[in-house]
């Protein structure tokens, strides 16, 4: 059960009009990508993907589930919206409270244990061997959890275990956290008892419907047995603009751990470009990902060109990521920004700049869609949509 209607509100302009799963990731991919290859490659059959927000794009994207190896008559990826039952339509109102509106989806299939997934982080995990970890203990609940750095600690939800890797504490942030072991948000369950602890926590008027705030706790105050799986791999949830950008240059990071050729784990995604990528006699390309079906005339230095996107000659574009469709005319110049679907950046543009060692220097964005007159500045840290209105973030 992927839960993918998250707002995305962190990410400003590039959601205002789709959901956070389907905003595009390093050149070819979308972030509901790394999920569902995750799933394929584990040998998940059946996935039910929880939207909500703004979820056309989404919606288009997963299609039949083809691309994924999931367009099956038996099981295959089901997109599953909030509906109207006969006691009313209701939005999920929490991650709980989606899974449970679901319960019927699930016992359809009649599961002995259910993956319950984020749709909004880039990361390769073989769901296989935790849920083989889960049944080795016994355990009711697996959460999956990484070593953060002590002084982040207080960011995430913390885990404290005991010397079997048991949990037998959790804390929502905690001000002064006694480990670092935070949670990813991927979960493991054993289906019968989850579905009597959704029912529970439903009927409780009080709750958020939450796992972090509700179920998770819950099942510990009844002494169920919650063990933690620890992952070592690559792991970035992009909330946030910053990390979005950071793990974009992962990417092209040699020793990041993000390695997206890997044969062994394929990404898996649906492209829309049919032709080879094109550089251009005085075009120069260095450190930079180009995706098929792009035009590249010009620079482009320690960036990610997805498909479909035109770099005009005399154009310049360091350290930025382009999303699908983007192009920018002659004379423009992109730095350390990211640049929306089907933006056309006029000539001579100025968008972004280099930090400049200030705390007011940040990542320039500018939202799908917008056209950037010619001669437009775009100062660092600062936004544009598509109706032109610029802000500072």
């Amino acid at each position: 059960m992927l839960l993918a209607g998250g707002q995305g509100s962190r990410l400003y302009v590039l959601t205002e009009n789709m959901a956070k799963p389907a905003v595009p990731f390093g050149g070819k991919f979308r972030i509901i990508d790394f999920p569902l290859s995750n799933c394929t490659n584990a040998g998940i059959d059946t996935v039910g993907v929880l939207t909500q927000y703004r979820p056309l794009e989404l919606n288009r994207y997963i299609g039949n589930g083809q691309p994924w190896d999931l367009d099956r008559s038996d099981g295959g990826v089901h997109i599953l919206p909030p509906y109207q039952s006969a006691t009313g339509a209701s939005w999920y109102k929490g991650t709980a409270n989606a899974i449970y509106q679901n319960i019927g989806f699930v016992d359809m299939y009649e599961p002995d244990y259910v993956v319950i997934l984020s749709g909004d982080h880039i990361y390769k995990m073989d769901y296989a061997a935790m849920l083989a970890h889960h049944k080795r203990e016994g355990a009711a609940c697996t959460i999956s959890v990484m070593e953060v750095p002590w002084d982040e600690a207080s960011r995430f939800g913390i885990m404290n275990v005991d010397g079997n890797d048991r949990i037998t504490d959790f804390e929502e942030k905690p001000k002064q956290p006694k480990s670092n072991l935070a949670s990813m948000g991927i979960y493991v369950f054993t289906w019968q008892t989850l579905r009597s602890y959704l029912i529970a926590d439903e009927a409780d008027p009080s709750s958020d419907n939450d796992f972090g705030k509700n179920i998770i706790p819950a099942l510990l105050r009844a002494g169920e047995k919650l063990t933690a799986y620890r992952f070592s791999g690559y792991w970035k949830d992009v909330g946030t603009l910053d990390s979005l950008w950071d793990a974009n240059m992962d990417m092209l990071a040699t020793g990041s751990g993000l390695d997206l050729l890997e044969k062994d784990w394929p990404i898996y995604g649906r492209s829309t470009a049919e032709v080879p990528a094109y550089l251009g006699e005085a075009s120069h390309v260095e450190h930079s990902v180009v995706t098929r079906g792009c035009d590249v005339e010009g620079t482009a230095e320690n960036s990610v060109l997805s498909e479909n996107c035109r770099v005009a000659e005399g154009a310049q574009v360091e350290y930025s990521i382009l999303m699908p469709g983007a192009a920018v005319e002659e004379g423009a110049r992109i730095s350390y920004a990211i640049i929306g679907e089907n933006v056309h950046v006029g000539r001579g543009a100025v968008i972004g700049a280099a930090p400049d060692g200030t705390d007011a220097w940040g990542i320039t964005v500018v939202g799908p869609e917008t056209k950037v007159p010619e001669g437009y500045r775009l100062a660092a840290n600062h936004m544009l949509n598509r109706n032109r209105k610029e802000v500072a973030r």
